[in-house]
């Protein structure tokens, strides 16, 4: 048994060593916002974040994950209410498919809490880890720039 507390929420599950964390959210505990694309840590689309920073869930074992916060693209809603990148996205028409757009929405807010120069060349090396088939790039920098324009400007929609 180990406990997992993900998204601000502790749950206790069997679970054998050598499961992934991605396996664990997606199969045991029925978070399919988190998605399995190349299950080799390639591809970005199962990005979530342990202790606020980026990792890949398929290349993490969820027992290393016990006494650490797991956040998940379901945990970034607040009370009903998208997060400003979520929004973003929507607004930018940042996705496609949206297969890989989790794990891009969850790296992109961490790019701008990583306090990185919001530039598209900065934002192409910090978000390369997350791969777009749809090649929806132009749209998925728009999206994180307007959410870094909102922070500057202290509005409504900065990030929490």
């Amino acid at each position: 048994m180990i406990t997992l507390s993900v998204n601000g929420v502790s749950r206790s599950l069997p679970i054998e060593p050598r499961v992934s964390l991605l396996d664990a959210l997606r199969d045991r505990l029925d978070l399919t916002g988190t998605k399995k694309g190349c299950n080799q840590g390639a591809c970005g689309a199962c990005t979530v974040w342990m202790d606020k920073r980026r990792v890949l869930a398929c290349l993490t074992l969820a027992i290393t994950c016990e006494a650490r916060e797991i956040t998940t693209i379901e945990g970034l809603a607040e009370d009903g209410e998208l997060h400003p990148m979520q929004t973003a996205f929507i607004e930018r028409d940042a996705f496609q498919c949206g297969y890989c757009t989790p794990g891009q929405i969850m790296s992109a807010v961490a790019f701008l809490h990583e306090g990185h120069q919001v530039d598209d060349g900065n934002i192409r090396e910090w978000m390369s880890g997350n791969l777009c088939r749809c090649a929806a790039y132009p749209h998925i920098r728009a999206a994180i720039r307007q959410v870094h324009d909102a922070m500057v400007a202290g509005g409504p929609d900065a990030p929490r």
